[in-house]
């Protein structure tokens, strides 16, 4: 909020009006003739993003949008001209900061008198009168749709009552915990354009239409850890029961287009529907991407699976970059609690993969002994059934400390010692390079019945966040974010370590590369790998595979690549459907969340364990 908005929060009408220099608020007054002489919204407004007229003006329309009452709410309405001044290239809506109680209702006929400007980019009228007609005129909404020609297209229906007549889809969900909002788009989700396309000028331009392509649907208020979340399916609240996943739709949506924030900087200024409070508000989202029910049918004698674990620490408190590494902040769960509702969910979510071997990302850097993170989760894993889960311990193979990384997170490898084994002797780790963030692990296995042998290397490779990024490590604007040399390096170093370690120690050329790569598809890092040999699994059974969504575009950044002698005994691969479609509310965690939604919002179930969606693959051995 800014200084302006946190002085003016929770006021009396007459002291907000005394601070903005617009004197006293008055009551409404009722029924009255509002026969004289005003202002037509649209000129107001102008053609411009900014208001063309400024200071004292009187209007005259019909209430679309009902926010009034003290804050988080806005704090006002909008009114609309329901005849419009004829020029399609002005706003025919304006809001009114009314700043005090209810004062009006949707559908009435309202004259303002007050001070016109701009605030926040949006223009507004604060209001020293405000006397309600009567019942106003019929208001019909104006359809807007999507992809708008421009960034500034949605200005000449900013205040307006609107209708998006598309079949649009929920392409974000990030902050409808925290704000109460939704991003869609037409024609389906959005697609990271850096998935589909190599870096450039075609990929530009799929992201200059991505962004063209978009609109947000909020609720009511600014308020932020909103209880209700009003947005899930079939118009009831969220819930663990009533998700909102990725790629549901929404038909016909009602509101009023604002352009505002959503109380806080962490969601600012931008064009919104407001289909609560609204005139004839509605947006009812259906469940056009329902939760899987089992995993993807890939095949194979063996399976092999790739899950990023968003943070599994046994710790909230003492932790360290490896055992005997300096003290860092420990991630993930804050307390034991948290800790026990994360852990049945990412046992359900690994027992259901039904996978022989798994690679997982962000696993605590705390060892590999009977207190470690790695250990908690393997014995939670053999409690629920199997009974025979186990892990590698590059340590105790190798005879060092901390070999994995300096990190406060590693990669680690969990099995089924009922369906595969290690063979002695081929843990690796690659020491060889010092440029990776997190060191990769492979390990050699056989099948404990049938022919096989197989190596499976995980990776983490360096993030795109952009801190400290420097020289050929910056965001070049290509799309590939920051450390994209750093990628690079990482994944040639990845070469050479299969190369001349992986496969001489195995003594068998099938070699399985997975992990969370940081890198889209046509990215420079995942094209590096191809082209020393690797074959894309993915990518070859789904070219619009996504295992992630970042700024509402979808993608996948977990990577399964297969050596060329590895490739012909891959019978599938897939990404597994149980997180990134998500809402992110819906995970293990407390804070931000009442009482009741602690529980409402919670199930002990598979989904949303993680950001990233695991990948599985089968295998075919010879």
């Amino acid at each position: 909020m800014t200084t302006r908005g946190r002085l003016t929060a929770g006021l009396t009408g007459t002291l907000i009006a005394s601070l903005l220099g617009a004197g006293a608020v008055a009551a409404p007054a009722q029924a009255a003739a509002c026969t004289g002489t005003t202002t037509p919204i649209g000129a107001v407004q102008g053609s411009g993003p900014d208001a063309a007229i400024t200071g004292p003006v009187t209007v005259r329309g019909v209430v679309v949008g009902d926010y009034e009452g003290s804050s988080p709410a806005l704090r006002g309405f909008y009114l609309q001209d329901p005849v419009g001044d004829g020029d399609r290239a002005t706003s025919d809506g304006i809001f009114v900061f009314e700043g005090s109680g209810a004062a009006v209702q949707n559908g009435d006929s309202v004259e303002v008198t007050g001070s016109a400007g701009e605030f926040q980019g949006q223009t507004q009228i604060t209001s020293t009168t405000v006397t309600v007609c009567g019942p106003g005129a019929a208001v019909k909404p104006v359809d807007v749709r999507l992809p708008v020609a421009s960034g500034t297209a949605l200005e000449r229906y900013e205040g307006m009552l609107v209708r998006l007549p598309q079949t649009l889809s929920v392409t974000e969900h990030f902050q409808l915990g925290r704000f109460g909002q939704v991003l869609v788009s037409a024609g389906g989700r959005l697609r990271q354009p850096t998935s589909l396309l190599r870096p450039g000028p075609v990929a530009a331009a799929l992201q200059d239409l991505n962004d063209r392509n978009q609109l947000l649907i909020d609720d009511a208020t600014n308020a932020q850890n909103p209880d209700p979340i009003v947005f899930g399916r079939l118009g009831q609240p969220l819930s663990a029961g009533n998700t909102l996943r990725g790629g549901d739709t929404v038909t016909g949506a009602v509101g009023v287009l604002t352009y505002t924030w959503a109380g806080n900087a962490a969601s600012g200024n931008a064009y919104r529907l407001r289909p609560v409070g609204a005139l004839g508000g509605k947006a009812t989202f259906a469940a056009a991407n329902p939760r899987p029910t089992g995993v993807p049918d890939v095949g194979g004698t063996v399976k092999v699976a790739s899950a990023n674990l968003l943070n599994y620490f046994v710790r909230s408190t003492g932790c360290t970059l490896g055992v005997a590494g300096p003290a860092t902040g420990c991630r993930g769960a804050n307390n034991a609690a948290e800790l026990e509702r994360q852990a049945a969910k990412e046992v359900a979510a690994l027992t259901s993969l039904q996978a022989d071997v798994v690679g997982v990302m962000e696993m605590a850097n705390d060892g590999y002994g009977p207190g470690s993170s790695i250990a908690d989760l393997t014995a939670r894993l053999n409690a629920a059934g199997a009974g025979t889960w186990s892990y590698v311990d590059p340590d105790a193979a190798l005879g060092v400390t901390d070999v994995v990384s300096d990190d406060a997170i590693k990669v680690a490898l969990l099995y089924r010692a009922d369906r595969v084994t290690p063979v002695a002797g081929t843990t690796l780790v690659d020491t060889g390079f010092d440029g990776y963030d997190r060191r990769p692990l492979a390990q050699t296995f056989t099948r404990t019945s049938g022919p096989g042998r197989f190596s499976v290397v995980v990776n983490h490779l360096k993030s795109k966040g952009c801190d400290a990024a420097t020289g050929d490590d910056a965001d070049r604007g290509d799309g590939q974010g920051c450390w994209n040399a750093r990628r690079v390096a990482q994944a040639q170093a990845l070469t050479a370590f299969v190369r001349q370690g992986v496969v001489p120690t195995a003594k068998d050329p099938d070699v399985l590369v997975i992990g969370d790569l940081n890198s889209y598809a046509e990215e420079d890092p995942v094209v590096t790998l191809e082209g020393a040999g690797f074959r894309n699994l993915v990518q070859r059974e789904n070219p619009l595979a996504y295992s992630y969504a970042f700024d509402g575009q979808w993608g996948y950044l977990d990577h399964a690549l297969a050596s060329p002698s590895l490739a012909g005994q891959v019978t599938g691969a897939a990404d597994v459907h149980i997180n990134a479609d998500e809402p992110a509310v819906l995970d293990y965690n407390t804070e931000f969340k009442s009482a009741g939604q602690v529980a409402s919002l919670y199930a002990p179930d598979r989904f949303r364990t993680s950001d990233h969606d695991p990948v599985l693959i089968g295998l075919r051995l010879r």
